[in-house]
Parts: structure tokens; C-alpha cells; sequence
């Protein structure tokens, strides 16, 4: 698993301590929550299995629309 190293002033860091602590959870937990809700935020898939999902509609979307395959255009009735 890929590792960052992230800085926060004191005041910050407490209130996360606090946090984490009064839910009894690790600070990884808490940042795993954080960084999902912002990818949720901004439409972006949080796994594999959604990220398939998400790239399977849209090219299901693309695909149904009516997009010409050659450069003819169709006879006028």
C-alpha cells in the first residue's frame, strides 16, 4: 500500500486526536473516511469494481447515442 506523509498544525492534529479517540479509531481510518468522501464529492470511483462500473456506463452512454459511422449523410425523404 502506497504510504504519504502529511503535516497539520498542532491545533489540527489535536482535533483529530480527539477525534479518533472518542470514536475509538485509528488516525489511517479516519483519513480512509476523509479521502473517500472527497472522491465521492467530486464523482470519482473509491474502487476497482466502481471504477469498471462507472467506465462501463459511459461507454454504454456513448455507444447508444446516434453517431454516424461514415461521412455519407442519409437520403432526404
Amino acid at each position: 500500500m502506497p504510504g504519504k506523509r502529511v503535516q497539520f498544525d498542532e491545533a489540527t492534529w489535536q482535533a483529530l486526536d480527539l477525534l479518533a479517540r472518542d470514536r475509538m479509531a485509528t488516525f489511517q481510518e479516519l483519513a480512509d473516511e476523509a479521502f473517500s468522501d472527497v472522491l465521492r464529492k467530486h464523482g470519482r470511483p473509491t474502487d476497482l469494481k466502481s471504477a469498471l462500473r462507472q467506465s462501463a456506463g459511459a461507454t454504454a452512454a456513448h455507444d447508444s447515442g446516434k453517431v454516424r459511422r461514415s461521412g455519407h449523410r442519409p437520403p432526404k425523404d
